[in-house]
């Protein structure tokens, strides 16, 4: 018994360093981009030296794309039409919302799959397939709305990547969105500007 409550211990012990690893990777990645961070920083920031930081990672490579393979799967869990709902306008206004408590949420996150994006995108190569098959499926029910009339003829694609540039828009250019409209981490700012984001899409699709 005591073996195994030492054991847990020393589990628990070890999820939250890591937890404060991570959370010291994304601050630093977010910022500094891969090329720019480092581990010493990271461990700086992690309030610990950088040979105690080695002891948990292999180095800076195997964790950034660790981090960056939590991105890609709460957006593969957020990003997905709900299939519970069947009216489009049901359907987008939920997937505009959890695309928008993203950004405000998680911003950091966000920055760091933008930064690999403008990088080049390097280490999202065997994320495209996944991707491109995703958003395919979208099209697929977008097209049969439009054929039912309940949306305006459109590219169904372009209409999914602008959904994507305006409400990540929030988290990439928090900075200038505080600048230009003010703190918006308060819930009800947070709620005003998802509204009128909702309002400008379905009206623009016609729903």
């Amino acid at each position: 018994m005591n073996s195994e409550i030492s054991s847990s211990r020393v589990r628990l012990a070890r999820e939250r360093t890591m937890e404060s690893i991570h959370a010291a990777a994304i601050a630093e990645f977010s910022e500094k981009g891969f090329q720019g961070a480092t581990t010493q920083a990271i461990a700086q920031r992690a309030g610990m030296k950088k040979t105690q930081l080695h002891y948990y990672i292999n180095g800076k490579e195997e964790l950034y794309e660790e981090l960056l393979q939590k991105v890609l799967q709460v957006w593969a869990d957020i990003i997905q039409f709900d299939p519970g709902l069947i009216e489009p306008q049901a359907v987008l206004s939920r997937y505009i919302r959890n695309k928008m408590d993203f950004s405000f949420n998680q911003p950091e996150l966000s920055r760091i799959f933008t930064s690999e994006v403008l990088s080049g995108g390097h280490y999202l190569q065997k994320y495209w397939p996944n991707a491109i098959e995703n958003i395919r499926n979208k099209e697929n029910l977008i097209r049969q709305w439009i054929g039912q009339g309940v949306l305006r003829p459109l590219d169904p694609r372009l209409f999914i990547m602008h959904i994507w540039a305006v409400t990540q828009y929030y988290a990439d250019f928090a900075v200038q969105v505080n600048q230009m409209y003010g703190e918006i981490g308060n819930a009800e700012t947070q709620e005003h500007i998802i509204a009128e984001v909702t309002t400008l899409i379905l009206r623009g699709c016609a729903v």
